[in-house]
């Protein structure tokens, strides 16, 4: 007897031949229509809220309850991060709802009203795109502003229901007040009779809040997605159950670039369950009646690949350690940034100071791994779609784009997501499940598993940089180059600036390689690996010149105030130039990433018997300007950091023969909790706008404790990780 695979969850029954969404997905998920049609929100929200309360719109992103409660539609996507907790306080806090009272729904995926611009202005419409801690910062202004129209047009309503003037009103939580006449009124009771204009009231900047008055931006409320996630009710792509729903797998080529030229078809065809195989342009794909139906008859399979010239025979290890030709090479590079007479800087330079530092290939290893739920309709022409992505927007349209239909023929329902780190930004995955249901005209979920990810995943680059530096007669850094060499473009480049640091010569430029193996932004992009060697190059220099670490850059720092506090900061909570604990070392890194300036010390110590570092402690300051949510910020400096950690000490992925040789956590080890050490974070006071807090904990870890291990054994760490085999080999070397 055949058996499906149940959902974990119990938040999605069938029931009565049919499946009800309405408490998981919310109305949002119901339809995706283009908001701003007359009916939009009616058709998303119904007339009633879930417990039956009328609901009325104020505007696209809030709906109020008669009952006083609050809908608030979140636009970002929520992959632990606490971005669905965060959005709606900084609305709520302008329109002084009252937070007990809120719930929070995915908004519909539509760009041109729930996107934000990358600059984070005030501006409605652009991306929905959650990346490069652009969350907060790319929403903080906008959402301001709409959460002060719907108190405005509260405020309004009251006004002329009592025949006062809207100036003799003020709000509490919830409420509206006439302190002359000691009347007050709930939003729910304003809700019932209110007249909500098409377009809401403008609203200026100089009307919002004075940071002094708010209530929920800077005080921790708790993160709306816990209780769901701790229950088991939390709502994932492969929770999902639809009626008539189908299984997918794939194989995809074990080289990046091959294709399948022929596979045993009418053989796997007729295995128990299967429905139908799909030749894609990279692998062949199995979808069948249940999980168990699929992978067997995957496991059938026998395919010939042909292509993959670029990655064929393409051996990882060999390749980076033919950059340092590339960057050998008389032919200079593409110039990134360019500034003063760097020849003539380094021709005059007391000192001369260069050295070679390496990264290998890391994988993005999310705790959730790949999968959507697809129903092409019958006709292939429309399609339904359940996913966690970073880039709802962006998905729904490459849907649409495999389908050949326009964007509102798809309905997307935004799914929560188990870590993201750039990898879901991409769509590939949800076009696949969209590629097998239209082959079967049924609803399809595609599962990916761990081997699956990584064989046949996208990866942050391999680098060679290269770096010098010239030091005048008066001890001053005058002249500075940095050469990054890869295959990643643009992935290379991220982190790659010194603009805090006061040098006065520099050039900076990359030089390409091509080798056919997939690569995307992963958490801080290319921060990570030109950080690490920008921060360890710092304490070469200072090595070489007999300079405290810390001192050198306040020196380098000198034109950024607030950097100098940070570093300060940082001093002082690691209290620096104390001897540390008997055979531990200290090391300090400063880095820049999405505005926000944070600097760390690492303590660690050595076992020289097997080569692991250990790292016992790690101090962290940043100031990334108003910080909306001060507990979940620290857990996002925090997760930064351990990522940062576990990049530098044990993540390497490797290509051999064109083949990843990594398949599992068994050989692509991540940091575990027993090595984690005692992390403590602080934020600097700042009333300016929010800075992106998800990303600055990764790049300043690895430089930290390459400084400390170097301050430990006097030795550098030029190659990233810094794994047993590479430690031993830098101490006997």
């Amino acid at each position: 007897m055949k058996t499906r695979a149940q959902s974990r969850r119990t938040f999605l029954r069938q029931a009565g031949g049919g499946l009800s969404f309405a408490l998981v997905f919310g109305p949002a998920g119901l339809a995706a229509r283009r908001a701003g049609s007359p009916d939009t929100l009616d058709a998303l929200m119904g007339a009633d809220g879930p417990d039956g309360a009328a609901e009325h719109p104020f505007g696209a992103w809030v709906r109020i309850a008669t009952d006083g409660r609050v809908l608030i539609y979140n636009p970002a996507s929520e992959m632990g991060q606490g971005s669905m907790t965060a959005l709606p306080v900084i609305l709520a806090e302008e329109m002084d709802a009252d937070w007990d009272k809120v719930r929070i729904e995915h908004s519909p995926v539509e760009p041109g009203v729930y996107g934000r611009s990358w600059g984070g202005g005030r501006g409605r419409g652009g991306s929905m795109m959650t990346a490069g801690s652009m969350a907060v910062r790319g929403y903080y202004l906008s959402l301001r502003l709409a959460g002060a129209q719907i108190r405005r047009v509260l405020l309004d309503n009251v006004a002329r229901e009592w025949g006062v003037a809207a100036g003799e009103l003020t709000t509490e939580p919830g409420v509206v007040v006439h302190a002359a006449s000691g009347r007050r009124i709930t939003y729910g009771e304003v809700a019932a009779f209110a007249e909500v204009p098409d377009e809401l009231p403008e609203v200026s900047e100089a009307e919002l809040k004075s940071p002094a008055d708010f209530r929920l931006i800077g005080h921790s409320v708790p993160r709306h997605d816990v209780p769901a996630k701790t229950d088991g009710s939390a709502v994932y792509a492969l929770d999902v159950q639809v009626p008539g729903m189908l299984y997918g797998v794939i194989t995809r080529a074990p080289v990046h670039e091959a294709s399948p030229a022929s596979f045993n078809e009418a053989e796997v065809r007729g295995r128990p369950g299967v429905v139908g195989t799909v030749r894609l342009d990279y692998g062949v794909g199995v979808v069948a009646e249940t999980v168990e139906e699929a992978f067997a008859a995957r496991d059938a399979l026998e395919i010939e690949w042909a292509g993959g010239a670029r990655a064929e025979g393409f051996d990882s290890v060999a390749a980076l350690e033919a950059y340092t030709g590339i960057a050998d090479g008389e032919s200079r590079g593409r110039p990134l940034s360019e500034r003063g007479d760097v020849a003539a800087a380094m021709g005059a330079a007391a000192n001369r100071y260069r050295a070679d530092y390496f990264n290998d290939y890391v994988y993005h290893a999310q705790m959730e791994p790949l999968g959507a739920v697809a129903s092409v309709n019958p006709t292939g022409d429309g399609a339904e779609v359940w996913a966690g992505t970073q880039a709802p927007d962006m998905a729904r349209a490459a849907v649409a784009r495999e389908l050949g239909v326009a964007v509102e023929k798809v309905t997307f329902h935004p799914c929560y997501l188990g870590g993201g780190l750039g990898r879901r930004t991409m769509a590939d995955y949800i076009v696949e499940a969209v590629k097998l249901s239209r082959s079967v005209r049924r609803p399809v979920k595609l599962i990916w598993t761990r081997e699956d990810d990584l064989q046949y995943g996208a990866f942050r680059p391999m680098s060679l940089q290269r770096l010098t530096g010239g030091v005048d007669a008066g001890g001053t850094l005058t002249a500075w180059t940095h050469t990054v060499v890869g295959d990643g473009r643009g992935l290379l480049a991220s982190g790659i600036s010194i603009r805090y640091y006061d040098i006065p010569n520099q050039r900076i430029e990359m030089r390409g390689a091509s080798h056919g193996v997939r690569t995307k932004h992963w958490r801080a992009v290319g921060h990570g690996p030109n950080k690490f060697a920008i921060e360890a190059f710092i304490d070469d220099i200072a090595r070489g010149e007999g300079t405290d670490p810390v001192a050198l850059r306040r020196k380098l720092l000198k034109g950024s105030p607030r950097a100098i506090a940070v570093l300060d900061e940082v001093a002082e909570m690691a209290r620096w130039g104390e001897e540390p604990p008997g055979g531990r070392a200290r090391g300090v890194a400063f880095v820049e990433r999405s505005g926000t300036l944070a600097a760390g010390v690492a303590e660690i110590s050595l076992d020289e018997a097997t080569g692991k570092i250990r790292v016992h402690r790690f101090w962290c300051a940043a100031d990334g300007g108003m910080v909306v949510q001060p507990r979940n910020a620290r857990a996002q400096i925090e997760g930064g950091i351990v990522n940062g950690l576990s990049t530098a000490l044990v993540e390497r992925l490797t290509v051999r023969d064109g083949r990843v040789e990594q398949s599992n956590f068994h050989d692509y080890p991540i940091l575990r909790m027993s090595d984690m050490p005692d992390i403590e974070v602080r934020f600097m006071p700042s009333t300016e706008p929010p800075m992106g807090l998800g990303e600055p904990g990764v790049p300043v870890a690895a430089g930290a404790v390459a400084n400390a291990f170097a301050a430990l054994t006097g030795r550098p760490l030029r190659h990233m990780p810094f794994t047993p085999n590479r430690v031993l080999e830098v101490l006997t070397g």
